[in-house]
């Protein structure tokens, strides 16, 4: 297959499926399990990608204890409700410390 084609149908098909999004009702969009999954999604999609950044490498599982340690410190400035550029220094910091240290 030609891959522009691909990308052409990959096009049309995002589009579509956006197009979908604006011919579904309100009423379908307003009901409490559509507006708490609304509201879940973006947190459990962002969780996903922490998790694959941390612990891959390519198509391969790498456990890297200085990038797990940095995510686990980033994890409990999170729930201590840190903000979020305090939550990206606390993880830098913690695993380039133990890098150096190792």
């Amino acid at each position: 297959m030609n891959l522009w084609v691909l990308v052409g149908a990959t096009a049309a098909g995002c589009y579509l499926l956006k197009l979908a999004g604006y011919l579904v009702p309100a009423r379908v969009l307003e009901g409490p399990r559509v507006r708490r999954l609304v509201e879940l999604l973006p947190v459990a999609l962002l969780a996903a990608l922490v998790v694959v950044e941390a612990v891959a490498s390519g198509r391969h599982l790498h456990w890297d204890g200085p990038r797990l340690a940095g995510v686990a410190a980033g994890a409990v400035a999170v729930w201590r409700r840190a903000p979020f550029l305090a939550v990206v220094v606390i993880a830098a910091v913690v695993a380039a410390a133990i890098r150096v240290a190792t």
